[in-house]
């Protein structure tokens, strides 16, 4: 079996040696193709949306860094002297997130972790590694095996509902996907492309029916202006 590209580290590498040329191309199964454009990923604290910079505020204690890419989010709590650890399926992405200075960096599937923290931090989209509806109970089990006692889950999502509407205000989807916010992504960066994988936008109200099932409170913590929220949930 062919090992999987590893578009992101491979991108991340470059920007680092200055080898940086072309963006990443998102290939997607609701929209026309889009990039990701490779600075962002090295954005500054200040440079950061305001969902993203609550949340690290709001971080506390050990915190677990999921999907934690070139490491920006985890560089900056740890510059605030706590005890941050960042997790990634991208084993370029965590080699060089070390090598910008991130103390603790593990190169590993989350539903693979075991260690517990007192903060999960799970940003830019963060209910995307949920993958489908219907795994949803699953990652929440998983994550709280991941708490301290009075550890809390830190996450942004997106309801993309807006993106089916049509212009005489009716509604269309995929009937092949059991939810909206079901989306295939692959990604291509100078002549390779990943294999395709699953991302999840979830509503709010959805997440927390979720949450409430799994036994977990949620709280809406902030919204933004493009449907876009970050919620905080605890363990019941």
């Amino acid at each position: 079996m062919a090992k999987e590209v590893d578009i992101f580290g491979a991108a991340l590498q470059d920007f680092i040696d200055n080898k940086y040329t072309v963006d990443i191309v998102v290939h997607s199964s609701i929209a026309e193709d889009d990039i990701i454009p490779i600075p962002y990923l090295f954005r500054p604290f200040e440079e950061m949306p305001v969902i993203e910079q609550r949340a690290l505020s709001l971080s506390k204690g050990t915190i677990l860094d999921i999907g934690s890419g070139a490491g920006s989010h985890s560089l900056w709590l740890q510059e605030q002297g706590l005890d941050v650890t960042g997790i990634d399926i991208s084993e370029g992405a965590v080699t060089l997130s070390r090598k910008r200075g991130l103390k603790n960096a593990v190169h590993s599937n989350i539903l693979e972790h075991k260690d517990t923290y007192d903060t999960l931090l799970l940003l830019m989209n963060g209910t995307g590694i949920f993958e489908r509806i219907s795994k949803i109970d699953d990652y929440l089990k998983h994550l709280k095996t991941l708490l301290n006692k009075d550890g809390q889950i830190l996450i942004d999502g997106s309801d993309i509902a807006f993106m089916f509407e049509d212009e005489d205000g009716g509604f269309w989807m995929d009937t092949h996907r059991d939810y909206y916010g079901e989306v295939t992504y692959s990604m291509s960066y100078k002549g390779e492309q990943s294999s395709s994988f699953d991302w999840l936008y979830l509503d709010y109200e959805r997440l927390a029916w979720y949450a409430q099932k799994n036994e977990l409170n949620c709280e809406l913590i902030l919204e933004g202006d493009h449907y876009e929220y970050l919620a905080k949930l605890t363990l019941t």
